[in-house]
């Protein structure tokens, strides 16, 4: 159950980000939700590096950290794919 969750939480964490970011992102959401869950990842482990990983309540500070990692991964991935993949995709039409 554990890996449907994460799968759930890229995702959203990764829509969310493709939100943020100004401008048109090209990469597929199979791609966004991997991101995402890097992003979950990377902030649980910024916000446990900074000791507030556990908070009464909810962890607000957490998700912080973890939309925070996921808009600048899905940022970054976004354009080392059109630099790769797109330069292709440009190339054929």
């Amino acid at each position: 159950m554990g890996w449907l969750w994460a799968i759930i939480v890229g995702f959203v964490l990764g829509v969310i980000a493709k939100a943020v970011i100004p401008g048109k992102q090209h990469s597929p959401l199979w791609l966004t939700t991997i991101c995402g869950i890097l992003g979950a990842i990377a902030g649980n482990a910024i916000a446990r590096a900074l000791n507030v990983a556990e908070t009464r309540g909810i962890d607000w500070s957490r998700h912080i950290f973890q939309l925070v990692a996921a808009i600048i991964i899905v940022a970054v991935v976004d354009a080392l794919y059109m630099a790769t993949l797109g330069k292709r995709k440009r190339q054929r039409a």
